[in-house]
């Protein structure tokens, strides 16, 4: 797969230096650039394209959720991760809306940093089930208070099932175990929902799924 180039954006010198040294010490990753604001993030992301960016919600001048909305609508190859010290749901579910791919505390530890960075990288989200589902009420209070549902290409039955299995917050393996299927036949299927969707991660499936109303429960 490469390198996995990755864009720290916070305005905390210490955050971005020590992100920085757990990043250049995995093999087959690296820090393409380091941003103090959400406005040079936007602008080195247009220069270098990194692969993920780690955008800080709080930052002067181009706050983070602006710049992750610019970032993923203007670059869309381009996965970001939300970076957050709240403990409340409302600066999570604002990032996710913005396309952010998912979200850590700024407390995680940094093999769990690392191992998102991956999964993002690779086309997975960093999401629990509760994030999943008060993100998918969110968008379903909105269709029923006016908003225009979306048309979306139809599924397979079993893209369906894995669609529903998502939408409980599973991982891959979990929805593996749950449809006596492997994890990569899982990954497969996601894969072909988000062609069929023109999807950039599972996160946008979910999305997605919540404004057409496909998702069941």
């Amino acid at each position: 797969m490469g390198t996995v180039r990755v864009l720290i954006a916070d305005d905390e010198s210490l955050v971005r230096r020590a992100l920085s040294v757990f990043i250049e010490g995995e093999s087959g990753m690296t820090v393409a650039g380091v941003a103090a604001d959400g406005a040079e993030a936007v602008a080195l992301t247009a220069e270098i394209r990194p692969d993920v960016v780690l955008m800080d919600l709080q930052m002067p001048r181009v706050g983070g959720i602006e710049a992750m909305s610019k970032i993923t609508s203007e670059f869309p190859m381009t996965r970001v991760i939300a970076l957050t010290t709240f403990g409340t749901m409302e600066p999570v579910l604002a990032a996710l809306h913005a396309g952010a791919s998912g979200y850590l505390l700024k407390d995680t530890d940094p093999e769990d940093i690392i191992s998102a960075i991956r999964e993002i990288h690779s086309g997975g989200g960093v999401l629990s089930p509760l994030v999943t589902e008060r993100l998918l009420s969110s968008i379903r209070d909105g269709v029923g208070s006016g908003s225009a549902a979306i048309k979306l290409p139809s599924l397979t039955d079993r893209e369906t099932e894995v669609l529903d299995e998502l939408a409980r917050g599973k991982s891959n393996t979990e929805i593996a175990t749950s449809l006596h299927l492997s994890a990569g036949t899982v990954k497969g299927y996601l894969s072909s929902i988000m062609a069929k969707w023109d999807a950039r991660d599972r996160v946008q499936v979910l999305v997605l799924a919540a404004r057409a109303g496909l998702i069941r429960f």
